[in-house]
This record gives C-alpha cells, structure tokens and sequence, in this order.
C-alpha cells in the first residue's frame, strides 16, 4: 500500500505536520486562559471527542487495555509525559517562548536516535553520528552564551522522546491509544480546573486550590474564547488522525523528513508574526541545529537508497 500511494500518504503528513505547526497560533488566540487550564479543556475533550467515535465504532479495545497491570502503567507514564509536553508547549507559546518551543522540535529527532541507541541498541550510522555531535554544540553554545541550559526546548524534546519510546511497547492504533491516554489523563484535567493560577503568563506560580471558583473568570470571556476553546479537542484529534493515515502510506525516512515542517512552522510564527527577539546565541545555536538536521536527513536517503 505505502508503494501505491506515496502522494496521498505524503499529504497526509504535511497535513498534520501543517496544523501542528500553526497550534502556536491557536494557543495565542487563548491567551486569555490560563494555559493549565487550556491543557485540562485540550485532555477532557479530546477523551470526549475520541469516545465518541470509538463508541460510534463499537471499539472497546482501549478501555481493555487497562486490564493489564504492565500496559496500565505504561498508559499512565505516556499519559505524564504528554501531559507535562502539551502543558510546556501551551505555555511556552504564550509567553513569548515560541522560538525554544520550537528549539525542541528541532532536537526531538535526535533524542530519538539516541534512545534508539541506549534502548534498542540501533545502529547509528557516521552521519547520524555527526547530526547528534553537532547538534549537542549547538546546545552547549547555546547555553554557555546565556548562561543557562535551554530548558524549555531540552524538556520539549526529553518529554515527547520518552513518550515516543514508550509508545512503541504498546502497540495500539492512533485513536486507540490517544483514547486511553485521554482517559488515563482525565483525573489529572479534572484536578487542573480545580486551581486558580496566577503568576506572569499564567503559569503555575501562585497556584491555589479553590475548586470550581477558579473557573470564574471565565464568565468574563468573549464568546469567540469560548468557541474556540470548544475546539481544543479536533484541534488535537484532527493531525493525529492525518498523521496516522500517512504513516500507513509513507516509509519512515519520509516521514523523518515531513516531521521538521511543524518547528518550521513554529520558528516563522515566532519570528514574523509573534515578533520574538533573536539574538546572536539563537542564531548560532539554530545554525548548528539545522545543519545536524540536514545531516540526519542524508543519512536517511542513504541508509534507504543502500538497502
């Protein structure tokens, strides 16, 4: 199948690669909530947007996956660890952190390789070798010209790494999984809508529990607020479900191309339309990071074409 239709496997990816990209632009028109908030509304109704079309379907396989104690745990890390990376990026993107949101994106892939090597004991070929060498410079540049490691990129990348990692012991289907990891992740946003936030960029300083109270601000919000936080969970259903179509019609080096069109997109977003400062650290630091990534895409289309 993956022969018969590269094209349409191919927009498929773009297509979820694309909106993941432009979230950032979502999350700013949300400004106005809390991003703790935001990432209990995007888990509650994703669960609920995704057990209804499983329901419609008659697929209960993801609520049985509970039943083993082994795979029940491992739900409920992945469920942590995307929980921690959808929080991070929602408020990242809101305060003004886009350009190391999308930092993080870049190194995913490379973090990757290097669980691949520690985990899987992958070979690696010389180029990826190189790719993840230059890459770690231009972190360590990066981090001795501001004086402190890039921590939202680096737990970008650590977060979404592990929970890729984790995600290939379960073997479920896209919409499968991403229902048992909703539901897994449903106490945790039930909990969030719970505390009131305060803080710059409505992070978690000042965090107190007040119950349903601490909702109450949003009876202050305009309509398109509301409208659009109604659509947290297709916002977060709809590029899995793209992304799982052109991963059944698109060979994985393909697809190891197409995934750096998302920090792309989040790194124009951050420079011409959020108007984030790029001083000369960043400007080094990306230099060293897109190089390794050009890197790591020949070793792709050399590892394939030698096969």
């Amino acid at each position: 199948m993956r022969a018969q239709a590269p094209g349409r496997g191919f927009l498929y990816a773009v297509s979820a690669y694309g909106l993941w990209g432009i979230l950032p632009l979502y999350w700013k028109f949300l400004a106005a909530v809390s991003p703790l908030h935001i990432l209990a509304f995007r888990i509650l109704l994703s669960l609920a947007l995704v057990g209804i079309i499983l329901m419609a379907a008659r697929n209960s396989a993801w609520l049985l996956v509970f039943r083993k104690p082994k795979t029940a745990v491992t739900l409920i890390l992945t469920s942590l660890l995307l929980c921690c990376n959808w929080g991070l990026f929602i408020w990242a993107v809101n305060s003004g952190h886009t350009l190391q949101a999308s930092l993080g994106y870049y190194i995913n892939p490379l973090v990757s390789i290097i669980l691949g090597l520690i985990f899987f004991r992958e070979r690696l070929l010389p180029l990826q070798w190189a790719a993840v060498a230059i890459a770690f410079i231009g972190v360590l540049i990066l981090t001795v010209l501001s004086g402190s490691l890039p921590l939202i990129s680096l737990l970008l990348a650590l977060t979404f790494s592990f929970y890729a990692l984790l995600k290939k012991k379960l073997g479920l289907a896209a919409l499968e999984s991403l229902g048992a990891e909703t539901l897994a992740s449903a106490p945790v946003g039930i909990l969030l809508l719970c505390f009131s936030f305060g803080g710059s960029g409505g992070g978690i300083s000042g965090a107190a529990f007040a119950g349903l109270h601490s909702l109450a601000y949003f009876a202050e919000l305009p309509l398109r607020t509301w409208m659009l936080l109604a659509l947290a969970g297709l916002m977060t259903t709809l590029p899995l479900y793209f992304f799982a179509l052109g991963a059944k019609l698109l060979p994985l080096s393909a697809l190891g191309f197409a995934q750096f069109i998302t920090p792309t997109i989040n790194f124009v977003l951050a420079l011409f339309v959020f108007g984030e400062a790029f001083p000369l650290r960043y400007f080094v630091a990306f230099g060293c990071i897109w190089t390794a990534v050009v890197i790591y895409i020949i070793s792709l289309r050399l590892d394939r074409a030698g096969r």
